[in-house]
């Protein structure tokens, strides 16, 4: 028993506490810092959020460094993936920045330090590689329907905003809980996937656009809340609803714009 805690002891004066919460603990080029890297999940997958949890650590009495401006970008094959976001400043010292990841694959991050203290620095970097797997089929076979709404995510600025969230839960909450949800679900992902991760992007890169797919998202956003107030039992009611709402939607994006666009083109050429 003696020999057991000396053990323990000695593992906790070799090895810093703060390691064992780390992905990997890599130094700046310059090694003013020590950055702390883990992903949540740690084995992170396609098709969802990965939040990357960072820390910044001073070397000297590897405690978390406090007042920190610094810089995040991820890449695939060179191409920036998510950001640079713009320089940014931790009071904690530690962040955690969450990226939906579409495509498996290697990864690479690269975060810059460029004050400490409130004190301006010439650029540390420090770059990391992060490998996303694949998504695993669920025990029915099919592919997971965990996935995150990117398009909803880059416009209201976070996948914990109230809008994601009421997305997210009326997905799990109601359209999952039947086999033709599922189905919509399964095809529904497998076009949206193929067009959101550019729209995103954009978004966050051009202010003007991200306000303007904003105020498309409203009617989207009002109609599927409805669903928050009906009692769904079966397939059904399921279809019924489902194809309703569709239905209004395609009225509100398509006819209703068509009209009104025939309507402007016949008094114009009056």
């Amino acid at each position: 028993m003696l020999k057991f805690l000396l053990v323990i002891l000695i593992s906790l004066i070799v090895f810093p506490a703060f390691a064992q919460q780390y992905n990997e603990v890599l130094p700046t080029d310059k090694g003013t810092l020590n950055v702390g890297i883990a992903t949540i999940p740690e084995n992170p997958v396609a098709g969802g959020v990965t939040k990357f949890k960072i820390d910044f650590i001073n070397p000297k009495t590897e405690k978390i460094q406090e007042h920190i401006d610094y810089r995040f970008t991820l890449q695939k094959e060179g191409k920036n993936i998510f950001g640079p976001i713009p320089l940014t400043h931790t009071g904690t010292g530690t962040v955690t920045i969450p990226v939906e990841i579409i495509e498996s694959g290697t990864y690479f991050g690269l975060i810059e330090i460029e004050g400490i203290l409130f004190q301006p620095i010439h650029v540390e970097a420090v770059s990391f590689s992060v490998v996303i797997s694949e998504i695993q089929p669920s025990d029915n076979g099919k592919i997971g329907d965990g996935g995150g709404c990117l398009i909803a995510t880059a416009t209201f600025g976070s996948e914990m905003s109230l809008q994601v969230q009421q997305l997210r839960e009326l997905r799990d909450r109601i359209v999952l809980n039947t086999e033709s949800g599922k189905i919509f679900m399964t095809g529904f992902n497998e076009f949206y996937y193929s067009f959101s991760p550019a729209i995103a992007d954009y978004e966050r890169q051009n202010s003007v656009f991200r306000d303007g797919v904003k105020i498309a998202l409203m009617p989207l956003l009002t109609s599927l809340s409805v669903l928050n107030y009906i009692d769904i039992d079966s397939e059904s009611e399921m279809l019924g609803y489902g194809i309703g709402l569709i239905l209004l939607n395609a009225g509100i994006y398509f006819v209703i714009p068509t009209i009104v666009i025939t309507k402007w083109y016949k008094i114009r050429r009056k």
